[in-house]
């Protein structure tokens, strides 16, 4: 990419807002009649932003004002503080309206969580302030072109007392695009040896000098997220905008499970999403095939057992995801290795079930709804081309290869963000 077409999309990035207008704090059940109600809202021009690839920021900042993205605030700081079962809930629902907006606050939600075990007091005064004032937090974390998803190029140097200078290029940053902070994972220096310093978190404001966020995410799927690349050139940041990250896997945690049982609920709403334009397709829009002698599509036999099947696999894998959500409620009241392990084992199930039901329902649209649904001007097939986008964030295989060591020997899950 050139300059000229660097500016170009630069130019193109939604501006973040200024001020500190204090968004609504939601009950658990006022939250989940929002995000439903949003979800509504949401999935009348889901099928059109994708298919022009319209970058959805009126209806981002919708979800902000909304008060959703305040919900995990701790109490202690005005927040809500609901639970994990809720949060997942509130995924999912938005995920059954347009999956790329659900996404795109995925990484809002995991470094509000890090701001909890890792940040200092006056870092949590801070930034749980500006959830609050309806700020958005993005991501700068995964490399591209590195050793594996866990292995870190970008490093901040000393750049004088109580100063850091940033320097890399992050891929995959979702909601960095729409954010007003941009949390990015560095080493801190380098050790006497020459090796990479510890892993920390540089929060940096999106329109601070040398920070460039591209919108060059070209994915078949999961369209609008922007997730797009984020370089970060000579980028200063003062000693209390760094914390801690290194150490968040050393100890009994429920990081890794947060997240990924939001990326569960998220394709669960996918799936969801799926049979429900199914339905809508099959009962107003499909004809009967002849030799199963009924007036409707609908009628069908073996489209409605189709149809069964679906939700089977469905409603399986929603409740997965609410017991897996529910496991790391009961870790998060009762921390130890085991009950970490078992919210892991639970969300690792949750995961595996959503990226199966979701891909299939995904596919399994085509054959209940017929020919027609596979016109692309219905674009009917952004679901199966979301389903597989999101499910290669990281391999299902491997929860079902962690489910399997449990299940024969007992061998606890290893403790890393990806379980």
């Amino acid at each position: 990419m050139n300059a000229a077409q660097t500016s170009t999309i630069e130019g193109r990035l939604p501006q973040p807002r200024r001020g500190r207008t204090a968004v609504p704090v939601l009950a658990a059940d006022e939250a989940v009649a929002v995000a439903r109600d949003l979800a509504a809202e949401l999935a009348i021009g889901s099928a059109e932003r994708d298919a022009d690839r319209v970058l959805p920021s009126s209806e981002i900042d919708r979800l902000s004002s909304s008060g959703l993205l305040a919900i995990t605030v701790p109490a202690a700081h005005g927040g809500a503080d609901l639970p994990v079962s809720v949060v997942a809930e509130v995924f999912r629902l938005l995920a059954t309206g347009d999956p790329s907006i659900a996404q795109i606050p995925h990484s809002h939600f995991v470094y509000v969580n890090a701001l909890r075990h890792r940040a200092d007091p006056a870092q949590q005064e801070f930034f749980f302030g500006e959830v609050l004032a309806g700020k958005r937090f993005g991501n700068a974390q995964s490399e591209v072109g590195s050793k594996h998803v866990r292995d870190h190029a970008t490093t901040l140097h000393p750049a004088g007392p109580g100063r850091w200078r940033l320097e890399g290029t992050k891929g995959y940053a979702t909601g960095a695009l729409f954010a007003d902070w941009i949390p990015v994972l560095a080493h801190l220096g380098t050790l006497p040896d020459g090796s990479a310093g510890p892993l920390h978190v540089a929060w940096v404001e999106r329109t601070a000098p040398g920070v460039i966020v591209i919108d060059d995410w070209n994915g078949m799927g999961q369209r609008t997220t922007a997730s797009g690349t984020v370089r970060l050139e000579s980028v200063e940041v003062p000693e209390d905008r760094i914390m801690g990250y290194h150490l968040t896997f050393e100890g009994p945690q429920t990081y890794g499970a947060f997240a990924q049982v939001l990326h569960a609920a998220l394709d669960a709403g996918i799936a969801r999403a799926a049979i429900t334009d199914a339905a809508e397709f099959v009962t107003t829009k499909s004809r009967p095939y002849p030799d199963a002698g009924v007036e409707r599509a609908a009628e069908d036999p073996l489209v409605v057992h189709a149809f069964g099947e679906m939700e089977l696999a469905v409603r399986g894998a929603e409740a997965l995801v609410a017991e897996a959500a529910r496991a790391v409620d009961r870790a998060d009241a009762d921390l130890s290795a085991e009950t970490a392990a078992h919210a892991s084992l639970a969300v690792a199930a949750a995961r595996a079930a959503t990226t199966q039901a979701s891909v299939d329902a995904g596919s399994r649209l085509f054959e209940v709804a017929g020919t027609r649904s596979a016109l692309d001007s219905l674009n009917l097939n952004r679901h199966w081309r979301n389903a597989r986008t999101h499910t290669l964030h990281d391999p299902a295989a491997w929860k079902v290869q962690h489910l399997g060591r449990w299940a024969v020997d007992g061998t606890l899950p290893p403790s890393h963000g990806q379980l």
